[in-house]
Order: structure tokens, then C-alpha cells, then sequence
């Protein structure tokens, strides 16, 4: 699922915010990987986030982001599980959500990569103006799906989809099934992949007619989810950061992204 958010990051079209790059947040309860995947020190990271939320001023999201080596910038989460949790916690506060709305003058996109629907990230999913549940195409996961209590968030208008890798089943017939009215596919591009889980600095075509496969699905789906806000889908969160949809030129946050990792992709974290 960390690899949709950063497949998402990657091919979020410039005219989407004005030429201004979104940001991925490690918001997983469980813990981050980016910041052993790419050897980023310590700080800053989703902690440091946290403890100056609390703070009259905060400072920037940005001040937080470390630059990915294929061009995606991202707030990281240590490993484990304990620091995590209680730094998804503030974050998902009503001091959390002015950092990650931020000030009157910032632009841009916040992508939150919360991983599995537990307790601890339903606020943050109350006040995303677009929700994003990754499966893969199987019919045990997608089965799964159905347990999930996304009805409020279906009803809004601010739920889509996202099936990874083969599946046998048609976007309709799952659609009908799981009474979820957006569904899309994103295909397993191995070469995509590996450039974003190397260390190396690489080269991550974003444009033009070779884009990697899964980089222009993701670019698909980041105009569908901004498209849905233009159109006025999303309601107010029931959480402590309830607010109104906003223009997609405001801050990270004010038009945000909730990925939500769906049952059996422990294998897709990566």
C-alpha cells in the first residue's frame, strides 16, 4: 500500500495544485519503512510533526519532508509501533490538522498512507476529502473488503477503490458486489517498483508516451480523486478535523488522500 501512495505521489499531474508536488505522510499506526528503505536518518520524521503540533507555531509539513530519490517528497515514520500510534494520535488531533492544513499561503496535496482501518487513523479518514482502499484482485481480498464499515464514507461520495494486480473480476461486477460506486485497477509494474524501493537515486518516468504503466494509472486516479472534489463530492468529517471541501491550490490537507491498505496485501507494503 506505501508503494500506491508513492506510485500516486509520483504521477500526480502539475496542473492538479499548480505545479506544486504533494506530499506523502507516513501515517501508520503500525510504523514507516521509507525510513529504512532509503537509510533517512532519524529525524525529521512523523515524530517530530507530532510533538511540535502542540506548538502555537508549528512550522511548515515541509519542514518534516525528506526528498525520495526518484523525485517524491515524503514525512517518514520510524519503525514500530508504540511511537507511531501515539504520534498518529496527535496528528489526527486538532492540532495535527493545522499542520497538515497549514497556513493561508501553502499549496499543494497531503497524501496520508494510514495502512490497515483500526481506531487510531478513523479520524484522520473522517476529515480526508477523498478515501483510497487498496486490494489486490483476488477474490478472498476483495471478499474482505465487504467487512469493512465504509458505508458513511461511500454514502459522501469520498470513496474509490483501488484493485492491484490481476483480477479476474470486471470494475462493474465489483462495484455492484461491494456497493462501491468508484472502482479502479492499478497494474503490478515490477520495474516501477523496484526504482521506488531503491536507495539509488534513479530515474522515475513521469511523463511522456514510455510512462511506466502503474505511474499512469496512478496518474489516472489522482485526476479522478480531484475531478470528485471539483465536482463538489465530500462532505464535512464527523472527526475532530471536520471541514469542508477546499480548492486543490490550498494547503496539503485542505484536499487530501487517505490510502487504507485492504486484507492480504501484507506482500504489496513494500
Amino acid at each position: 500500500m506505501t508503494t500506491t501512495a508513492l506510485a500516486l505521489a509520483a504521477g500526480w499531474p502539475a496542473e492538479a495544485d499548480g505545479g506544486v508536488r504533494p506530499v506523502v505522510v507516513e501515517a501508520d499506526p503500525s510504523g514507516g519503512d521509507l525510513m529504512i528503505r532509503f537509510g533517512l536518518p532519524a529525524a525529521p520524521s512523523l515524530l517530530d510533526v507530532a510533538a511540535a503540533a502542540g506548538r502555537p507555531h508549528p512550522g511548515s509539513l515541509l519542514g518534516a519532508a525528506s526528498e525520495l530519490p526518484f523525485g517524491v517528497r515524503a514525512v517518514v515514520a520510524v519503525p514500530g509501533r508504540g511511537p507511531c500510534r501515539e504520534a498518529v494520535r496527535l496528528l489526527a488531533g486538532e492540532a495535527g490538522g493545522r499542520v497538515l492544513r497549514g497556513d493561508s499561503h501553502d499549496r499543494g496535496t497531503v497524501l496520508l498512507d494510514v495502512g490497515r482501518l483500526t481506531e487510531d487513523v478513523e479520524p484522520l479518514l473522517d476529515a480526508a476529502e477523498q478515501v483510497v482502499l487498496v486490494a489486490r484482485g483476488g477474490a478472498e481480498p476483495l471478499t474482505h473488503v465487504s467487512a469493512y464499515d465504509l458505508k458513511a464514507v461511500e454514502r459522501a461520495g469520498r470513496l474509490t477503490l483501488a484493485v492491484v494486480g490481476p483480477c479476474p473480476y470486471p470494475a462493474q461486477e465489483i462495484a455492484k458486489t461491494l456497493r462501491i460506486e468508484r472502482v479502479v485497477f492499478l497494474p503490478w509494474d515490477s520495474k516501477s517498483v523496484a526504482v521506488m524501493n531503491s536507495p539509488y537515486r534513479g530515474g522515475l518516468r513521469t511523463t511522456g508516451f514510455r510512462m511506466p504503466h502503474l505511474i499512469g494509472a496512478a496518474r489516472s486516479l489522482a485526476r479522478r480523486l480531484t475531478q470528485a472534489r471539483e465536482s463538489g463530492s465530500g462532505t464535512q468529517g464527523a472527526g475532530g478535523e471536520a471541514m469542508a471541501p477546499m480548492s486543490a491550490t490550498q494547503m496539503a490537507g485542505r484536499m487530501r488522500a487517505g490510502l487504507v491498505q485492504g486484507p492480504g496485501d501484507e506482500g504489496y507494503r513494500s
